[in-house]
């Protein structure tokens, strides 16, 4: 019975030695071929803020491979005669599996740069992974078409960076020894600025434009660029927090053409809070090109100076009034700035103690630098306190644009004196002068009646 259980045995372990194992294959030559190339436009306009999308591919295949099945305990010839080590060590020791393959490109990294060209590259090389064989991958990158760009093809080197398995040797069954190169390869792609219209500013005139106030803007501008535009409608905007707000802001020009200059007029506000200085300004076309497209042109920034707000200066004599009487107070006001006031009106606000039915003087248009006099009549109560007081004034005016424009508030000093004692004499006098009169006539009668006698 103990014959058969060993023939048994014996059978069982033949049949282990002859099963079949796992097959491997594993890549002996390919390396990455890599290409880059533009996906949709390639053609800007100068100024334009561009996204540039690159199609990244790997077109490296492998064209030989090892390929190793068998049964346990037992070699296999590989299905190449190529046996180099430059994979295995020895025959028949292809027992650990590659993770890599030599076509693969790891790590890859993608980065645009443009020297002495119109285009400024605002994006960083990129790390975009991992690219098999015959795989791509797209990287978008931001750039700025200066506005001074002309029209023209530009060539933009494109530098792909990427890691890939250059060799892989077994020192032993279980120990696998690997090789990596680290490659950098530049493909040009081209760029194509396209014709355009481009605007210079030869003149920007403001016109009585002060702080607070609204005014007038004039420009001047040209066509520079290589297009000619048509339709086409000037604009000015408002350039960040320039406190210069346009209130017209378009002006239709229709034909633009290369070498044209149109002037264009438009009105403008000045917030409060400026002062006396250079704001800027934006100017842009929008136009119709060749191709039927509606477009604008780069902009243009401009300043425009603007002056302090049409200020006045008032002064005055020393006014007295004494108690229960009237007085006139005087006041000279001034223009200190740059431009006309019209129609102004000066005002003097009267408070109690004093009483005015006259407090309102028409100054009529006042030229910078030239004075006008207003003059105001008020009264006090005969229990006004004596004392020095402080009365308001102001100017109101038009402006260019026909806008109501108010000077700052003057203070205009007036002293209040009580009203003198009365004495016994002073109510006789006026009996006094009435008995001289009576006598003066009584003896002016005798004389004439004596003569007639």
């Amino acid at each position: 019975m103990k014959f058969p259980k060993a023939i048994l045995i014996f059978l069982v372990l033949s049949l282990l030695s002859v099963i079949p194992v796992t097959g491997l294959t594993t890549y002996v030559d390919g390396s990455p071929q890599m290409t880059a190339v533009i996906s949709g436009t390639n053609e800007f306009s100068p100024g334009q803020d561009a996204s540039i999308s690159l199609v990244v591919q790997n077109r490296g295949v492998s064209t030989m491979t090892n390929s190793w099945s068998g049964y346990s305990g037992v070699a296999a010839e590989p299905t190449q005669p190529d046996r180099s080590r430059a994979y295995y060590a020895g025959q028949g020791n292809a027992n650990i599996a590659r993770d890599d393959v030599p076509t693969t490109a790891k790590m890859v990294t993608v980065g645009l740069s443009s020297v002495n060209t119109p285009i400024e590259i605002k994006s960083d090389t990129q790390n975009i992974g991992d690219i098999a064989s015959m795989g791509s991958k797209t990287v978008t990158v931001l750039a700025k078409i200066t506005s001074n760009a002309t029209e023209g093809e530009y060539q933009l080197p494109v530098t792909i960076g990427y890691t890939y398995l250059a060799q892989s040797n077994e020192l032993a069954v279980d120990t696998l020894q690997s090789k990596y190169v680290r490659m950098n390869v530049t493909f040009p792609i081209t760029v194509k600025i396209k014709p355009h219209v481009k605007i210079a500013v030869l003149e920007a005139v403001p016109e009585q434009i002060s702080v607070g106030t609204s005014g007038y803007l004039n420009l001047t501008i040209r066509n520079i660029g290589f297009e000619d535009g048509k339709k086409a409608t000037v604009k000015i905007l408002r350039s960040g927090k320039s406190p210069i707000i346009p209130t017209d802001s378009s002006v239709f020009i229709g034909d633009f053409p290369q070498g044209g200059v149109v002037t264009c007029k438009y009105k403008v506000g000045i917030s409060n809070d400026a002062q006396n200085q250079t704001y800027p300004v934006d100017v842009v076309v929008s136009y119709e090109n060749r191709e039927g497209d509606i477009v604008s042109s780069a902009t243009e920034t401009v300043g425009v100076p603007v002056e302090n707000k049409l200020r006045f200066s008032a002064s005055s004599q020393n006014v007295t009034v004494v108690q229960g009487s009237d007085a006139v107070i005087t006041v000279s006001y001034r223009n200190d700035g740059v431009f006309t006031a019209h129609n102004a009106q000066a005002r003097l606000s009267v408070v109690n103690p004093f009483a005015s039915t006259d407090n309102t003087a028409y100054l009529g248009d006042v030229k910078p630098g030239e004075l006008a006099v207003a003059q105001y009549q008020v009264s006090t109560g005969s229990d006004a306190t004596p004392g020095s007081y402080s009365l308001d004034s102001e100017v109101r005016y038009r402006d260019a644009l026909d806008n109501s424009q108010a000077s700052d508030t003057f203070k205009v000093p007036v002293q209040i004196v009580a009203k003198p004692a009365s004495s016994g004499i002073v109510p006789l006098l006026p009996i006094l002068v009435v008995i001289v009169l009576i006598g003066a006539g009584a003896g002016y009668y005798l004389l004439v009646m004596r003569k007639k006698k």
